[in-house]
């Protein structure tokens, strides 16, 4: 099988946090689309070089500093791409369409609803995602102030997706601490999503829903509209690609290293991260053992950033 083709594409932001795309012009693969703004690689050429001779002959600016943000394969009827996305966190000059392309600048609340090829979905999501997943601990059904008392301390240190994870809770009880949950990360600016119940997290309006990797097994397409959040929890190859078959729009990976309660689990570390991480287009959570202080590590093994339930409760 030939080696994929890589492109590179930058995300560049102005001075209001929008990001710019690009369209795809009249008599080019996919035309009329919007994608991120970049180019094929040459042979031998570093990513990070092809990435500012594309923005210089593109836009007309110079890259002064960018870092990877996710590495999407993907195959379309006629070619396989890697698709290397960076954020340009630094550049000078001004944005030009030398190539004559229409250019936006867009929300990256809106980009979802935007066409864009397949290929930079997943990016659309890896933008829209934290660097920081917090998943509940498994308190009892007389905790609920403690539960709401934990998403709060989260959420007002900047934790910005959380999962409600409540095994063997009664229906009743868990539908009123998620309410009271839903308003509170609402008022933040949180996400929340309700582990394995689709139908519940609907009900109530939270953000989404995150599938145990049986849940997911048992589906062929994604539970819930585009607009929520489905994610999934993943161990193995075969469990991100099932993930990504039905539409999911990240996924956790782990355990990368032992954790207190699972101290004799088989653990993946860094390097088997990395090698998972790259064969999937998911944007994916490094899961088990996690610290804040792993988020640079596990960023530069290619994840989103850390999930976590003891680092992150105690935030």
């Amino acid at each position: 099988m030939p080696d994929r083709l890589r492109v590179v594409a930058g995300v560049l932001r102005d001075s209001h946090g929008r990001v710019l795309i690009a369209q795809r012009p009249d008599g080019k693969h996919l035309a009329g689309l919007w994608e991120f703004p970049g180019g094929k690689c040459e042979e031998d050429e570093l990513p990070i070089d092809a990435l500012a001779r594309e923005l210089r002959e593109e836009l007309g600016i110079v890259v002064e500093s960018a870092r990877p943000l996710i590495a999407i394969p993907h195959d379309y009827a006629d070619t396989r791409i890697l698709l290397d996305v960076w954020q340009v966190s630094a550049y000078s000059g001004i944005v030009l369409a030398r190539e004559h392309q229409r250019l936006a600048w867009a929300e990256i609340a809106e980009l979802h609803r935007i066409e864009m090829p397949d290929a930079d979905r997943p990016a659309v999501a890896a933008l829209r995602l934290p660097d920081r997943y917090l998943i509940t601990p498994p308190l009892a059904p007389e905790d609920t102030d403690t539960v709401v008392r934990g998403i709060e301390r989260a959420c007002r240190k900047g934790v910005r997706l959380i999962q409600l994870r409540l095994p063997g809770w009664p229906g009743d009880r868990l539908a009123r601490v998620a309410r009271t949950a839903r308003n509170l990360c609402r008022d933040y600016g949180a996400r929340l999503l309700l582990n394995a119940d689709w139908k519940l997290a609907a009900v109530l309006g939270l953000d989404g829903v995150h599938l145990p990797a049986s849940v997911a097994a048992s589906l062929t397409q994604r539970p819930l509209s585009p607009e929520s959040w489905v994610g999934v929890s993943c161990h193995d190859p075969a469990e991100l690609a099932h993930a990504a078959r039905i539409g999911a729009d990240f996924a956790t990976l782990g355990p990368v290293f032992p954790t207190p309660s699972h101290e004799d689990a088989p653990t993946l570390g860094w390097e088997g991260f990395a090698d998972l991480v790259a064969a999937t287009a998911l944007p994916t959570y490094a899961l088990g053992g996690m610290e804040v202080d792993d988020i640079d590590a596990a960023q530069v093994s290619g994840a989103q950033g850390v999930a976590a339930i003891r680092a992150l409760w105690g935030a």
